[in-house]
């Protein structure tokens, strides 16, 4: 997502409303929504577009003038997204009118000088509008009646939106689209076989609930953008940033922690998991942050098996390292070799991700595992280390391999046609050789069979 878009921030008190009105614009469940306050906490950011004009549409958590400490860091994070607003929508709950906290959001907007919309959601039809009306009393113009479950009145809202959103030049519009340059001489019809599509590596933070993953997530982009409390569970949402890094940019993604679902107790942990597990199915690498202090659980274990079915990278990061003492560290490094052993040689970082001790490794660490996830090897030198293998362990049965090719990247992907079927036992022991000759690490190394005659 480009940061140069404008940004349309959605503010409020909680549950009026601000998950259902995000999820109808981009027109798909983006932010979990429940019926009770206080299920978004980080700021959800997605890219939105409306008759051709696209922008930054960024979900907050509920603002509250007072609460508990959670509550506080909830409510600053809405702060930092109105301060970056060029468009905020003030949503506020029709049917119950004007409450103390919407006068408070409603004030603390205004100090900011921002353009602001006033929605009036929940508005279901033409009977309620005339509830709309005591709004004015915010002194921000005239509310706009929606429905943000039903959809009623979200285009008249956006075509309101588009009208005060920054006027984007033309030479921007250039630097996104090169074809739009007049002074370009890159021929739209061609492509330039040494081009690569430009294509933004994804990093998710995995692990369980209230291991560290946001405190890493937050030293990593540099701001506090996910929301720390020492009570498990804070993250609801998938939260990504992207960060310049020396290797090129990199989006950091927070997932939220994961429990077996047997400890799942309601349904806004429920949908938390399904988009941490979706963050692991797109992601390039995932870092699995384990608290050390407590040990490599089965639950750790669980994750890792997880992401390595998805053929996903894994960067261990042993987060919490520096309260253990010398025994303690060593009982947690055979843990790791004991529950994690078929991770092979994944990086395993020790790190604090509260005093950055460590972290500086990560960076390079990432790019190795992404050189070896995007590994091309040609043809003949695939055929080569195979045969070499083959000729000083046969397979059994006559079985051999009479042709390979790597067919795909990320992760190298092999086709092996063979004139019998060849042995799970002896597959392992050829992705072995493979990955042994090629210098591939711990990345995921995957073996497809063809059966054809000799």
């Amino acid at each position: 997502m480009s940061a140069a878009l404008p940004a349309v921030v959605i503010a409020g008190r909680p549950n009026v409303g601000k998950s259902s009105l995000l999820n109808r614009i981009v027109g798909e469940r983006v932010a979990i929504v429940e019926e009770r306050p206080g299920v978004t906490r980080d700021r959800v950011e997605v890219e939105a577009d409306w008759t051709g004009h696209r922008f930054r549409l960024i979900d907050t958590g509920g603002w509250l003038t007072a609460g508990t400490d959670l509550d506080v860091k909830v409510s600053a994070q809405s702060v930092v997204a109105i301060d970056e607003a060029d468009v905020v929508l003030l949503v506020v709950d029709a049917t119950i009118g004007i409450t103390e906290e919407d006068a408070a959001v409603a004030d603390l907007v205004r100090r900011r000088g921002v353009p602001v919309l006033v929605v009036a959601n929940k508005v279901d039809d033409a009977v309620h509008e005339p509830a709309i009306w005591e709004l004015l009393r915010l002194g921000m113009g005239d509310p706009i009646p929606v429905s943000a479950q039903h959809g009623r009145g979200t285009g008249d809202l956006l075509d309101r939106v588009v009208e005060l959103l920054p006027d984007t030049s033309a030479s921007e519009m250039a630097d996104r689209d090169p074809a739009a340059d007049p002074e370009s001489d890159r021929d739209a019809g061609t492509v330039d076989e040494h081009d690569e599509p430009d294509r933004t590596v994804a990093v998710a933070l995995v692990g369980r609930p209230n291991v560290g993953k946001s405190t890493l997530f937050n030293r990593l982009i540099g701001e506090e953008r996910s929301v720390v409390h020492d009570m498990p569970g804070t993250t609801r949402d998938s939260v990504d940033t992207i960060v310049e890094t020396p290797s090129g940019p990199i989006r950091f993604v927070d997932t939220a922690g994961m429990r077996r679902k047997a400890r799942i107790d309601e349904d806004t942990e429920y949908f938390s998991m399904v988009r941490a597990l979706r963050s692991i199915d797109t992601a390039d690498v995932a870092l699995l942050v384990i608290d050390s202090t407590e040990g490599v659980t089965h639950q750790d274990q669980r994750l890792a098996e997880r992401i390595d079915a998805a053929g996903c990278p894994i960067v261990v990061l042993l987060n919490k390292w520096d309260l253990l003492d010398g025994e303690r560290r060593e009982e947690v490094l055979y843990q790791l070799g004991q529950k994690l052993h078929f991770l092979g040689d994944a990086p395993v970082l020790r790190i604090s991700a509260l005093t950055g001790r460590g972290v500086h490794r990560l960076l390079p660490a990432l790019g190795v595992t992404l050189e070896q996830y995007h590994t091309r090897i040609p043809t003949r030198q695939v055929v080569d280390v195979l045969r070499a293998a083959q000729q000083a362990h046969p397979a059994p049965h006559g079985a051999r391999v009479l042709y390979a090719t790597q067919g795909a990247t990320d992760p190298p992907t092999f086709t092996l046609f063979s004139n019998k079927e060849l042995p799970q036992s002896y597959l392992r022991y050829l992705e072995r050789s493979l990955r042994e000759a090629f210098d591939l690490g711990s990345v995921p190394v995957k073996l497809r069979v063809r059966r054809r005659n000799s």
